[in-house]
């Protein structure tokens, strides 16, 4: 288990905690309410910042429970936190629902952040790259 450092920046707002034994994943909650009209979107302040230590990275992710119950899920997912970074974590949201106003109220769990070890990579410039069984094949052809 690696150790985070986590700065409240607003008292009131709980820390990130993991909902069950296993889980990947700790739940981050809103730190105000926002309302999110069919198709809106808007960044949520969670009123943290964190110290994800180097060689590390924070993924925000979205809750499936949100998703599937209201259609809010995370424009930008998976959002990055580099280890450098130490300004509050906000999240992204969108509101899928093509006719619901939705209201997220403070406090409600609407992400989770999942820390995991990252490598380095350094881009060395070839003339070919080695076959592979896949090839060229599917979305990567296109850029996306």
């Amino acid at each position: 288990m690696i150790r985070v450092g986590v700065k409240r920046l607003d008292p009131a707002v709980p820390l990130p905690t993991y909902a069950r034994e296993g889980d990947a994943g700790l739940d981050l909650h809103a730190a105000h309410d926002v309302t999110l009209p069919p198709g809106g979107r808007a960044l949520v302040g969670t009123g943290l910042a964190v110290a994800i230590p180097p060689g590390h990275a924070g993924f925000v992710l979205p809750r499936s429970g949100l998703a599937l119950s209201r259609g809010v899920t995370i424009l930008n997912a998976p959002g990055l936190i580099d280890a450098g970074y130490r300004g509050e974590l906000k999240v992204l949201l969108v509101n899928h629902d093509a006719e619901t106003t939705v209201t997220l109220r403070r406090g409600e769990r609407v992400a989770q952040l999942v820390v995991q070890r990252v490598e380095r990579a350094e881009p060395v410039p070839v003339d070919e790259l080695p076959a592979s069984e896949r090839g060229a094949a599917g979305f990567g052809s296109t850029g996306c």
